[in-house]
């Protein structure tokens, strides 16, 4: 029963997940021209009764949800069964008990953390890197300096950890007083940005569908900024969510290490992995801003909440896990997972860089060894223009139109995989993700069509694959 819950919480975020603008209901046609000015797909419509009920459910159900996993993974040995008998026998005082309390430790510990970040992005320098052209015409200006702000994180907090000025074992401890916290001061973070997008807009990319509830759930501002160079999404998505992973893997590395006197090698298969990926994730910043979680999705509860809560939370939950779980893989095996896990995120990361380089030399590199194949899309702009872009057909890009999912799924798998499989719950993630992203490809070539029209079905014909290369 529990399962299903589970399943039916990654199926409403898929609905959800993938609809932004399209999840636009009738009532609000009257704003389908300011919509269009935004860029939305006001073509694409759900009933009205769908689009309430998907986000009136991830709204909450996710809380609940993110203190029921920190629950079953530290103090239910991780089995769903055990917290499933727990919760039925004492029923919603049940879950009032194993809901923990914010605390002025867990409060301290997130303002810190998140001041200091906030200082890395706005102090550390960084090469100036221009975003895409948005819908309104403008061009976002970051500084990119993620890959300084990820050493200087790594180094301070393992540093204070070796001087004996904090022990990151307390992050730990507090863990689901900081879920907590974080749960309620992201929502309330949420609201800020709502009401900012009414009164104080950054950018003409911005506006009202005419709802609260979705201009609440997916956003009022496409790049919400505090002054000229603080870019929230930056800051959410970036510094602090993605950040967050990359602490909380090194934390429950330290908590065994602590608790055991030793790290086992499921554990060090784990965490490297983990630290592999969000390597390459800060590698690769710049290109993440030209991605669909920056460049289309809304400063709203969907993207920000997710990442300030669902990533530091989900995310690193097979490490959380592996904290109680010291399972011994044996030397063959470790490093069997390690190669192939690294291969996986190498294989992904090749794949943003052969299409970034693709792009930023209009297509005048060598991919693979050779001249790319290519097809010149036309399409037009909301202000009337005419414009070119160029789709890559070759390559990683040729065998499959989002073919770079496949990698990220697998290797979420390896880096998930050493806790093996006694019980279900530290394979949510990958479920997930791999939920998360077949929708995100049907969303993105439905965005495509609509865009390219009669070139992204030449694409289609040449590429026919979307992610898996001839099957699906």
């Amino acid at each position: 029963m529990v399962d299903l819950w589970i399943s039916c919480v990654a199926i409403i975020e898929v609905i959800c997940v993938g609809r932004e603008e399209r999840c636009v209901v009738r009532s609000f046609s009257l704003h389908s021209r300011r919509r269009r000015e935004m860029g939305a797909e006001a073509d694409l419509v759900h009933a009205p009764l769908l689009t309430y009920a998907s986000m009136l459910s991830l709204l909450s159900l996710c809380p609940p949800f993110v203190i029921l996993l920190w629950y079953t993974m530290v103090h239910a040995d991780g089995s769903v069964l055990q917290t499933w008998d727990y919760l039925r026998q004492h029923g919603q005082q049940g879950l009032i008990d194993i809901w923990p309390k914010p605390t002025a430790t867990a409060w301290k510990i997130i303002a810190c953390y998140a001041a200091f970040e906030a200082a890395l992005q706005l102090l550390l320098p960084g090469k100036r890197v221009e975003g895409p052209v948005s819908p309104a015409g403008n061009k976002p200006v970051y500084k990119a300096n993620g890959v300084l702000a990820y050493v200087v994180t790594l180094v301070t907090y393992l540093g204070l950890w070796w001087f004996g000025i904090f022990n990151p074992t307390i992050v730990y401890d507090h863990l689901g007083e900081i879920f907590s916290a974080l749960i309620l001061g992201s929502f309330i973070f949420c609201i800020f940005l709502y009401i900012k997008g009414h009164v104080a807009p950054s950018s003409t990319d911005s506006g009202s569908s005419g709802n609260l509830i979705i201009d609440f759930y997916w956003g009022m501002e496409l790049y919400p900024r505090i002054g000229e160079n603080f870019d929230i999404k930056v800051f959410t998505n970036c510094r602090f969510g993605m950040m967050s992973w990359a602490v909380l893997a090194v934390t429950y590395c330290i908590k065994q290490y602590e608790t055991y006197g030793k790290l086992s090698d499921s554990m060090l298969v784990n965490t490297i992995l983990m630290l592999v990926y969000v390597t390459k994730f800060f590698w690769w910043e710049a290109g993440y801003w030209n991605t669909m979680d920056i460049a289309h999705d809304r400063a709203g509860f969907y993207i920000c909440w997710g990442c300030l809560v669902w990533v530091p939370s989900i995310y690193t939950s097979p490490g959380m896990y592996l904290v109680n779980h010291p399972l011994n893989l044996g030397v063959k095996l470790a490093i069997l997972i390690l190669v192939a896990g690294i291969l996986c995120i190498y294989i992904n990361y090749d794949c943003d860089r052969q299409r970034q380089e693709f792009r930023r030399t209009n297509g005048k590199c060598l991919v693979w060894g050779k001249a790319p194949s290519k097809i010149v899309a036309s399409y037009t702009t909301t202000t009337g223009q005419t414009k070119n872009s160029l789709l890559l057909t070759s390559g990683w890009w040729g065998l499959a139109r989002h073919f770079h999912y496949v990698p990220e799924i697998l290797g979420a798998f390896f880096w998930t995989v050493p806790a093996l499989f006694d019980h279900f719950l530290p394979y949510f993630y990958v479920v997930f993700l791999t939920i998360l992203l077949f929708d995100r490809a049907k969303r993105d070539d439905d965005r495509c069509k609509t865009k390219y029209g009669k070139y992204w079905k030449l694409y289609c014909d040449k590429v026919p694959s979307r992610i898996i290369p001839g099957i699906y």
